[in-house]
């Protein structure tokens, strides 16, 4: 499983026109689920989202995280992140989880993440979604389990 963590100011995803996940300060992950990924790989993601250090403490030093700034989490699942973009000029998305997979892991990792953290979003599963945000820094990494 992937997360492509964002620290931002704000986010917000839109389906159709309308705001379907928000959040303010916090982290904007999109989420892409591999064929191999279970939901220990889920729980191991998130885990990692809501401790890894990215944000500032009083010194400027990147010690804080999610959990301790109590920031909005916002998860949309973009199943490009799997693609295998190593040879041509064309993805593949064989390396990414056939779609019942996919949404089953997402469903479990944001199932996970609204018991386990207080502020909570997300996109919706297979739309077309237009992601708005402010990236803070920027501060973006790629989180793999």
């Amino acid at each position: 499983m992937k997360g492509l963590l964002q620290r931002v100011k704000g986010a917000r995803v839109e389906v159709a026109g309308e705001v379907v996940g928000s959040v303010d300060q916090g982290l904007l992950v999109l989420v892409a689920v591999e064929p191999d990924d279970t939901p220990a790989s889920a729980d191991k993601l998130l885990h990692k989202l809501l401790n890894y250090r990215v944000f500032s403490d009083a010194e400027g030093k990147m010690n804080l995280s999610l959990a301790d700034v109590g920031g909005g989490l916002l998860l949309v699942s973009q199943f490009t992140l799997a693609a295998d973009t190593k040879s041509g000029l064309r993805p593949s998305f064989s390396t990414a989880a056939p779609p019942a997979l996919g949404e089953k892991l997402f469903d479990y990792l944001l199932s996970r993440a609204k018991q386990m953290h207080g502020t909570v979003a997300s996109g919706r599963f297979g739309a077309d979604m237009q992601v708005h945000l402010v990236n803070d820094g920027p501060v973006t990494f790629l989180l793999q389990t």
